[in-house]
């Protein structure tokens, strides 16, 4: 049974600036201040959510606001800010640039509200003009390119980054046991699929729609284990000799895998891809390689990670996410109907 979603802490994470990276427990530790990298994970949760109450549009509001700020005027995007307001770091085009145009995308594709929409696309334009050296990055990126394509299929910028990040993740390769772009499996990894599946909806990229789809098959061959998922941990995983399963498992890697079996799903109609997300969805459940629960129904959060013989006890902002998301998939896509 799917489990209601909570938002609880959430709220607990935030404060008037924005959403407390760490947490000790589930207590924000204010001291490590926030991250586009995590605000912008938020806006994405909130701008999918349906019909969405007036708190929840104050809340992405607030966290559209954190990421626009963040915005640099050559479109790089710092990324660390403490509780005086102060941004502690200098403009990047790494992960918080890739983050922050998948919040910004998406918004402005789904957002409640049309003038929370225009001030998401505006913002998109302004960092979309530049490209990450990093794959991982322009990764990202093509997440929000791809949403707002889904809604505005004629957006000339979007459609240039997407291209563009289908390049940079480059060809796959031709080892059945290894097909991956990469020398190693790292963190987010099926945030790689879900870019290539969706060039292929938006750029009727075939190519890209076909690698994208093989990426996933594999990659969920490999992070399954007895029929239930067991994630790349923290440390990554190479195509030889890493030890079977392996930990620190975090959230992150099943909520990636959640997202890009949906969208897999909503490009194919094939089942097959909801086995995948309800593999997902389990391991927040206790369906995992340590049979424990990372949900905490109490505080409605998540925890930080799953080890060997139990799990993190810290219930940070990224984490939170991660299960959020997944729940969305879940409700929407697993949820039975009622007659």
């Amino acid at each position: 049974m799917t489990p209601a979603i909570s938002f609880a802490h959430l709220f607990r994470l935030s404060d008037d600036i924005g959403l407390f990276e760490h947490a000790l427990g589930s207590v924000p530790r204010r001291e490590y201040g926030y991250c586009v990298d995590d605000v912008a994970r938020g806006l994405v949760v909130l701008s999918r959510e349906p019909s969405p109450p007036l708190d929840l549009i104050r809340l992405l509001q607030l966290y559209l606001d954190f990421v626009l700020a963040a915005q640099a005027p050559d479109g790089r995007v710092v990324n660390r800010r403490d509780t005086e307001g102060r941004w502690r770091d200098d403009p990047e085009l790494g992960d918080c640039w890739g983050r922050a145009l998948w919040g910004l995308g998406t918004a402005a594709a789904l957002a409640p509200t049309h003038r929370l929409r225009a001030l998401a696309r505006a913002g998109f334009h302004a960092s979309a003009t530049r490209r990450s050296p990093w794959p991982r990055a322009m990764t990202f990126a093509a997440l929000g390119a791809g949403e707002l394509l889904l809604a505005h299929p004629d957006d000339g910028s979007a459609r240039a980054l997407l291209a563009d990040a289908v390049t940079a993740i480059g060809p796959i390769g031709d080892d059945p046991g290894w097909p991956w772009p990469e020398p190693t499996l790292r963190y987010a990894n099926a945030a790689v699929p879900e870019a290539l599946i969706l060039a292929g909806m938006c750029l009727s990229d075939r190519t890209a729609r076909a690698d994208g789809l093989r990426l996933l098959a594999w990659l969920l061959h490999v992070e399954t284990r007895g029929g239930t998922l067991s994630p790349t941990p923290v440390g990554g995983r190479r195509p030889r000799g890493d030890p079977r399963p392996g930990f620190d498992q975090q959230p992150i890697e099943a909520a990636a895998i959640a997202d890009a079996c949906a969208r897999a799903h909503a490009a194919t109609s094939q089942h097959r891809w909801l086995t995948g997300l309800r593999q997902a969805h389990g391991w927040f459940l206790g369906e995992n390689d340590a049979s424990t629960p990372l949900v905490d129904t109490t505080t409605g959060g998540c925890h930080d990670g799953l080890e060997p013989g139990g799990r993190n006890a810290n219930q940070g902002a990224e984490s939170a996410l991660a299960l959020l998301s997944t729940e969305q998939h879940a409700r929407r896509l697993l949820a039975p109907s009622t007659p």
